[in-house]
């Protein structure tokens, strides 16, 4: 009888749990059997595993009783990861490999019938697990991976991951005594930004362009409002490009969700997610579910942009799954079984026309929905969902006159200079953004002038606002006031904030 034991790691939520690979092998009718709670994706892995190991060359045990067991038995497990574990194990087992050196190594990869290895989903969030399990004391194991998954996993830096293309790579580096050595990944360079939509290119809208770089300024969730075909969709697009860039751990945790459903681009690497849903998705498309437990638009847009154009034409349901991930930047999607949490740090932009028609308020043209068509149109959108989002701004139609003219205004990088330096100073004042300001840190970090806190108080009892409404246009002042380089906050940034909430002229 012979045994042996690998590690490889199972996704869970935004983990990578620690999985044991047992390939035991014992006289007795021939037979394959994998246990583990497996999907059957894994269970696949059987015919896999056989045609790729003749395919190559090397000997499968077909005269034995083999079993194959992935502990913990409790942990559900799918995709094709296991092949190459399980491979090395049979191998190992059978004396065709050296037992002792797959302790020093942690492995996943899909095999091909030939032997070739394919990449898997989440190869980064492994990374970062044994980077986490290093750090606590635990082993130090070197990641081996496919070549298309080994650079994604390379971008963090402490943990060694090694790439292999063929199954027969691996066999010769574990061979007793053997002195080849399976190459190091190379971690994928940072990127300078690619040239993006300019904001100079939409022709008026000074307005819609003023609160694009506020919303900037602060991570301000915003909604534009406003006749089809005034460029609504076009000023969302500019956003990512007025953004700072990101941070190491932000890029990592991007690259990271996305990496779990085998989105990550290696072009995109460090660079601000623009996430667009069509108006049809579900709630579970967008807050993420299923099962096992995927991640939605809002963690694949993490520390990134998510644009939802035609908001009202979005399922009532799927909207208001949003309202408590707006609040606290996760989500916590719970099941019978398990539960699974998953980031959701997201700036919201959204697009919606003021009727059915789209031409209330145009000058222009004339509306023809009737007052209760427009009531039940706008009130598609709960007052709890808009009472969440810190600005809403008329996007008003563009005269013929301006549109002939040549652009004019400021170009994005011009504005992304200034939007840097306002979080600078927010990030120095409080570590975080504004939008991000807790209710407590308000009344320490959002220092108002009297003269301006009496302008908001009279405005927010005129318009009976909420007290959440209130705390987010202080929050939204603060951003103004960072603009200008201000220390407190005065009546013109705080009269600015209120225009900047006046949308559907609710709240």
């Amino acid at each position: 009888m012979s045994l042996a034991l690998l590690h490889s790691r199972s996704l869970d939520g935004m983990s990578a749990v620690a999985v044991s690979v047992e390939v035991h092998l014992a006289n007795g009718l021939p037979s394959f059997t994998l246990v583990g709670l497996a999907d059957t994706e894994v269970k696949e892995a059987r015919e896999r595993v056989r045609a790729a190991l003749l395919n190559s060359g090397l000997s499968f045990p077909h005269n034995k009783r083999i079993t194959v067991n992935l502990a913990p038995a409790e942990l559900p497990k799918e995709g094709g990861r296991f092949d190459l574990p399980i491979a090395l194990g049979l191998l190992a087992a059978s004396g065709q490999i050296d037992a002792a050196r797959l302790a020093e190594l942690e492995c996943a990869g899909e095999l091909s019938l030939g032997g070739e290895l394919r990449p898997i989903r989440g190869a980064l969030a492994m990374s970062l697990a044994i980077s986490q399990a290093q750090h606590q004391g635990g082993p130090a194991r070197a990641l081996l991976l496919p070549k298309d998954s080994a650079a994604e996993a390379a971008l963090v830096e402490d943990v060694q991951v090694l790439a292999a293309g063929h199954l027969l790579e691996v066999v010769a580096a574990l061979q007793p005594a053997s002195e080849e050595a399976l190459p190091r990944a190379q971690a994928l360079p940072r990127l300078s930004e690619a040239a993006g939509p300019d904001l100079r290119d939409i022709k008026g809208q000074a307005g819609a362009k003023r609160a694009l770089e506020v919303a900037a300024a602060g991570e301000h969730s915003l909604l534009l409002v406003g006749p089809p075909g005034t460029g609504k969709s076009m000023l969302a697009q500019r956003l990512p490009g007025l953004l700072p860039p990101l941070s190491k751990e932000e890029a990592l945790a991007s690259a990271a969700v996305l990496s779990l459903v085998g989105q990550f681009q290696p072009q995109r690497w460090a660079q601000r997610a623009m996430r667009s849903p069509h108006h049809t998705a579900s709630a579970v498309a967008l807050v993420g579910g299923g099962s096992p437990p995927r991640p939605g638009e809002i963690s694949l847009a993490l520390h990134g942009v998510l644009f939802l154009d035609e908001l009202p034409e979005f399922n009532r349901q799927a909207l208001e799954a949003l309202r408590e991930p707006l609040e606290t930047g996760r989500i916590l999607i719970s099941r019978a079984a398990r539960q699974s949490e998953f980031p959701a740090r997201f700036q919201l932009v959204a697009a919606m026309n003021p009727c059915p028609c789209g031409q209330l308020g145009n000058a222009a043209q004339t509306c023809r929905c009737t007052p209760d068509q427009v009531s039940r149109y706008q009130g598609r959108l709960s007052g709890p969902f808009l009472d969440r989002l810190d600005i809403s701004i008329e996007v008003p139609a563009v005269p013929p006159a301006v549109l002939a003219a040549q652009p004019a205004g400021e170009a994005s990088a011009t504005v992304a200079a200034r939007v840097a330096r306002a979080r600078q100073l927010a990030l120095q004042r409080q570590a975080c953004s504004n939008a991000r300001l807790s209710v407590a840190q308000l009344d320490h970090f959002a220092r108002a002038e009297p003269a301006a806190l009496a302008f908001l108080q009279k405005a927010a009892e005129r318009l009976a606002w909420s007290a959440r409404s209130y705390h987010r246009i202080l929050r939204v002042a603060r951003s103004i006031a960072d603009l200008a380089a201000a220390e407190q906050i005065q009546s013109a940034h705080m009269a600015e904030a209120v225009q900047l909430r006046r949308g559907l002229g609710k709240s």
